[in-house]
C-alpha cells in the first residue's frame, strides 16, 4: 500500500512510518519540523517537509495514496493556553484542508490521531467513547474539533475515516523539551541524573501510559480493518497508574532513588483519566502487549540519550 503520515517526524509519527516501511509499504512523511526530526526516519522513508494546510503541497503528495495517517498537530497542553488561534490553524485549520486534498486527489481513507485529553474531568473511569466529551484546554478543543469534521466531512464526500483517540504514549526517542516536557522521559531523565521531580498534590492523580509499539500496532491495523467508518476507538493500556505509582516504577527501572518534591498545589489536569478499550479489542483485534515495567525498560534501552 501507499501512505502519507502527516506529522510523520514527530515522535509517533516517525515510529509509525518506518514501521510502515519497514513491512514494506510505501511511505511519505510530512512534516513541518516544528517538533519533529527528520533525523528519526529511515531512508526507506520520503521525507517532505512543510504545513500540513499548504493544499497544493498536499495535492502532490497525495497522488496513488492508499491512506493518510493524520497525525500533524501542535501537542502542548501548556502552550495551547498561551496561543490557542495556533492550536486551531493547524490542529483544526490543518485538518481541514487535507480533508479537501483528499476529496480532490481522490483519496479514500483516513485515520485520524486524537487524543484521550478530550474527555477531560469524567464521573467514571476508565473512560468509554461514547461518554460525552468535556475538553479542558484548546488543545483539547482542538483535538475534538478536528474529530468532528473528519467525520462529517468524511460522510459528506464519502470518504472512509476514523479517529483513533491516543491516551498518554511513550517510548524511545520521545522529545524531551525544555519547558513541558513529557512526564515519562522527564522521570526518567531526572531519576538518571539526580535531578528533581516535581509531584503536585497528592500523587494520586492517574494516567493511561501505553508503550509506543502497542499504539503503532493500532495505527498499522486501522488502515485495513472493516467496520472502523466514524468510528472513535480508544487507545491505550487500559490500566490506570497514579503519579507515585509511575515514580515507583520509573526507580525501579532505573535503579535510581528519585528526588521527590511535593508541590502542595493540585495540577491544572483532569485527577484521574484511564481508557476502556474493549472497542479497540473488537474492532481491531488491539492487545496491548508491553506493561508499564518493561516499557519503562526498552526506553532506557533503546534511547541513547538514557545511556548510563
Amino acid at each position: 500500500m501507499r501512505f502519507l503520515v502527516t506529522g510523520g517526524a514527530g515522535f509517533l509519527g516517525a515510529t509509525l512510518a518506518n514501521r510502515l516501511a519497514a513491512d514494506g509499504h510505501t511511505v511519505q512523511a510530512l512534516d513541518d519540523l516544528s517538533n519533529g526530526d527528520a533525523a528519526r526516519l529511515s531512508q526507506a522513508v520520503a521525507f517532505t517537509r512543510g504545513d500540513v494546510d499548504n493544499v497544493p503541497l498536499l495535492w502532490s503528495l497525495l497522488q496513488e495514496v492508499d491512506c493518510v495517517y493524520h497525525l500533524a498537530a501542535r501537542v502542548s497542553v501548556p502552550q495551547s493556553l498561551l496561543y490557542p488561534r495556533e492550536y486551531a490553524r493547524v490542529n483544526v485549520g490543518g485538518t481541514v484542508a487535507l480533508m479537501e486534498a483528499m476529496r480532490d486527489t481522490g483519496v479514500g481513507r483516513v485515520v485520524f490521531t486524537s487524543s484521550g485529553a478530550v474527555y477531560g474531568r469524567q464521573p467514571r473511569q476508565p473512560v468509554r467513547e461514547d461518554d460525552p466529551p468535556h475538553p479542558d484546554s484548546p488543545y483539547a478543543v482542538s483535538k475534538w474539533a478536528a474529530e468532528q469534521y473528519v467525520s462529517t466531512i468524511g460522510e459528506l464526500w464519502g470518504l472512509e475515516t476514523v479517529a483513533l483517540r491516543i491516551f498518554n504514549a511513550y517510548g524511545p526517542g520521545q522529545a524531551l523539551p525544555v519547558s513541558h516536557a513529557p512526564v515519562v522521559p522527564r522521570f526518567l531523565q531526572a531519576a538518571l541524573t539526580g535531578g528533581s521531580l516535581v509531584v503536585y498534590g497528592d500523587g494520586r492523580q492517574t494516567r493511561d501510559y501505553v508503550y509506543v509499539d502497542d499504539v503503532v500496532n493500532a495505527l498499522v491495523a486501522a488502515a485495513t480493518a472493516t467496520g472502523l467508518n466514524r468510528q472513535v476507538v480508544n487507545i491505550g493500556s487500559g490500566r490506570e497508574t497514579s503519579v507515585a505509582e509511575l515514580i515507583a516504577h520509573v526507580e525501579r527501572a532505573t535503579g535510581r532513588r528519585a528526588n521527590v518534591i511535593t508541590h502542595g498545589e493540585k495540577s491544572g489536569g483532569v485527577p484521574r483519566l484511564a481508557a476502556d478499550i474493549g472497542r479497540a479489542r473488537t474492532l481491531l483485534s488491539f492487545r496491548p502487549k508491553t506493561s508499564l515495567a518493561d516499557g519503562l525498560r526498552l526506553t532506557l534501552a533503546r534511547d541513547s540519550r538514557f545511556a548510563r
